[in-house]
Formats: structure tokens, sequence, C-alpha cells
């Protein structure tokens, strides 16, 4: 049974005093406590209600108050979500809340957890379990990996320097663990490489000879701004093969494809029309 323990708000949490070192100390030594006994399924702090707001509704109509709100014994400060065998053992690891929280005089309140059981079959049960069925199903990040034929580490810096990124990662086979596994001659090729442009990544590496094949049925897909787009897909495409080139379409004021000099296929749509940016 899933219960959530409710950090009580109080002046300073409200004020936006942030805690100090040893009291962050004692939360971890508290938290890694819970997940090595296998309770601890989530948590975390909450900012000051002067950086959230309410949304109050009478009769279907939304109205929107932001805050600080009075009374802060009726705010939420933090919380913590543990999965136990029983209210007892709920009880119990809510009592060993580190003490030095709040000065000693913490409140919290432990509340337990629906969970879909508590409900009777129908179809909003089911429509919910789809849902998170489906949500579990979802991968923690879907990012493009390409492989060249020997050309990673030149194509990767050139990427970085077309589309405003930097090289985080640039391992070779000769600098891994399995250095020993590797041939003499392919020990400078890379193993692993990760390109970041903000908050999207790239990864890469080089295959060896025998195992490398060009880049098919697939693109490496942007959406740029117009001025932006022209001046990437000129420089993707020195030394490539433009399949498209850039112009005017019915979903997007420009679109090309091409294929750069590294055998990686590229397709740029700028400005996309809102009948296919809403998707």
């Amino acid at each position: 049974m899933r219960y959530i323990i409710i950090r009580k708000a109080d002046r300073e949490t409200e004020a936006g005093v942030m805690p100090e070192p040893e009291l962050l100390a004692a939360m971890g030594r508290y938290n890694q406590r819970l997940a090595d006994a296998g309770v601890l399924k989530g948590g975390e702090g909450l900012k000051p209600s002067s950086e959230g707001f309410r949304v109050d509704f009478d009769d279907g109509k939304p109205t929107a108050t932001e805050g600080p709100f009075r009374d802060s014994a009726d705010l939420v400060a933090g919380y913590s979500i543990i999965d136990v065998n029983s209210r007892e053992e709920a009880l119990e690891w809510a009592s060993q809340w580190p003490d030095l929280d709040g000065g000693g005089n913490a409140k919290l309140e432990v509340r337990r957890l629906f969970e879909l059981e508590d409900f009777a079959p129908g179809e909003g049960v089911t429509a919910i379990e789809k849902t998170f069925d489906r949500i579990e199903a979802q991968p923690q990040a879907i990012n493009i990996y390409l492989n060249f034929a020997g050309q990673c580490r030149e194509a990767f810096e050139f990427y970085a320097d077309v589309l405003g990124g930097h090289v985080a990662v640039m391992m070779t086979h000769g600098e891994s663990p399995v250095a020993d596994e590797v041939p003499a001659d392919f020990g400078n090729a890379i193993m692993y490489a990760v390109l970041q442009v903000g908050r999207l990544h790239i990864m890469g590496s080089d295959a060896p000879p025998d195992w490398y094949q060009s880049p098919q049925g697939m693109f490496v897909q942007m959406e740029m701004p117009a001025d932006r787009a022209k001046i990437a897909f000129e420089r993707l495409a020195e030394g490539g093969e433009i399949r498209m080139p850039l112009a005017p379409t019915f979903w997007a004021e420009q679109f090309g494809m091409l294929v750069d000099r590294y055998g990686i296929p590229w397709m740029i749509n700028s400005s996309l029309k809102d009948c296919l940016a809403e998707q």
C-alpha cells in the first residue's frame, strides 16, 4: 500500500529559505534508508507558494489566483511517496523524519493513496489503466545514433559547428575498457560520441569495416527558423548531394533533403504550418 508523507509548509519554506547543508545531508541519509528498504517510490520539495497559483472553478469556469497564499500551515512544502505493508509501517517511517528539519518542529501529514483496485471495474478504470500502461512503455529518451566508416570525429565536430552544439563525449576504442580486444589499426576509431545541441543529443560511432552499412530508409529531421535553415542546409550540403532543394511546400515555408559528405541523410523543415505543427 502506498502512502504520501506530506511535509507541511512553514514561514521559512514560504519565505524560500534554502535548507542548510546539514539538513540536506540528513534528508539524504533518510532517503537512502527508505531506498535501501525498498519502500521509496518518489518525492520532491516544492517552491514557495509565491511561485505558484491556484485554479478555482465556478460552474466549470476556471479562475487562476497567483500566490503567495495565507495560512502556511495549510500549504505543502514537499512530499515523499512510500510503498509499505501496513499503516503502522508508514507511521514508523514518518516518525524517523530528520529532526533537523524545521528546527525539530516540522509537521507531517501521512495519507494513503488510492489504488486502481479500490475502484469498481468499469470504463473509467480501464481507460486509466491503459493510460498508465502507455506511460510505462515510454522510453526515458529517444535519440539519433549514427554510424560512420571512420569519419565520426570529423563529422561530429562539423555538426557541432553547423548546429551550434558541442561534443560532450568522444571516446576511442583504444581509450575504452575493452581496448585490448580491439585491432591495433582500429584503436583511434570512435567507440562512442555524443553531440549535445541544447537539450537534444545525437550519438554516434565508427563501425568496423565489415559491419558498416550506409544509412537507408531514414533521415535526420530538423525544424529550424527560415534564416538558420538556409545556412544549415547549405553547409550540410557542402561536398554532399542535394536530394531536394530547400523550397516552399504546402506544410512548411521551406523544406529540403540532402545527404552530407559523410553519407548521412538530412531533412530540414522551416516554419511548419499550422496543419502540421499542431499534430
